[in-house]
C-alpha cells in the first residue's frame, strides 16, 4: 500500500526551508502532496494560482510530489484525498505552540489524522515566506532563501 502525507501551507512563495520539508517528507513517504491554502485571511502577496505555479515548478524534480491548491478545512481537503497524515515544519521553538494548537484542532475535526513535525536543516531554519517577503519588498536579494526554478516568477512580481 503507498502512503501519502500532505504538506499544506500558503507558501508565498515557496522556500528552500519548505523544499527541505519536503524532500525529507519524501524520503518517509511514497507520496507527498503540497497543499496550496488559498488563504484569503493572510492576504497573500501572489496569488493563488501563482503559488502553484511555483510549487509545482519548485518540486517538479522531485519524485512522488504532487501540488494541488485548497480552499476548505484541510482536514476536508486530506479527506478527500484519504490521506491520513499532516507533515508540518518546525523552525523553532516558538513555531511549536501554534502548530501542537493546530495539530490538536485537526485530530479534533477527524480522528484518522496524525500531524508528524518535521525541522528544516540548520541551514533553512531561519527562512519562511515572510521574510523572503519583507526582503523582496525592500528591493533586497532572497534569491538565496527560495529555489532557483521560481525565479522569473518572483520576478515577474517585482
Amino acid at each position: 500500500m503507498m502512503k501519502t502525507a500532505i504538506y499544506p501551507g500558503t507558501f508565498d512563495p515557496i522556500t528552500n526551508g519548505h523544499i527541505d520539508i519536503i524532500k525529507r517528507a519524501r524520503s518517509l513517504f511514497d507520496n507527498v502532496l503540497v497543499a496550496v491554502a488559498s488563504s484569503d485571511d493572510k492576504r497573500p502577496m501572489f496569488s493563488l494560482e501563482k503559488r502553484v505555479d511555483m510549487a509545482r515548478a519548485a518540486t517538479e524534480i522531485i519524485s512522488g510530489v504532487e501540488v494541488e491548491p485548497f480552499s476548505n478545512l484541510l482536514v476536508d481537503f486530506a479527506k478527500s484525498k484519504n490521506i491520513h497524515v499532516i507533515i508540518r515544519g518546525l523552525r523553532a521553538v516558538s513555531d511549536f505552540e501554534y502548530e501542537l494548537q493546530i495539530g490538536y484542532a485537526n485530530l479534533s475535526l477527524n480522528k484518522e489524522i496524525e500531524t508528524i513535525y518535521l525541522m528544516p536543516s540548520l541551514e533553512n531554519a531561519f527562512i519562511s515566506s515572510s521574510v523572503v517577503r519583507s526582503i523582496l519588498k525592500h528591493d533586497g536579494d532572497a534569491s538565496h532563501l527560495y529555489p532557483k526554478e521560481i525565479e522569473h516568477f518572483i520576478w515577474e512580481t517585482f
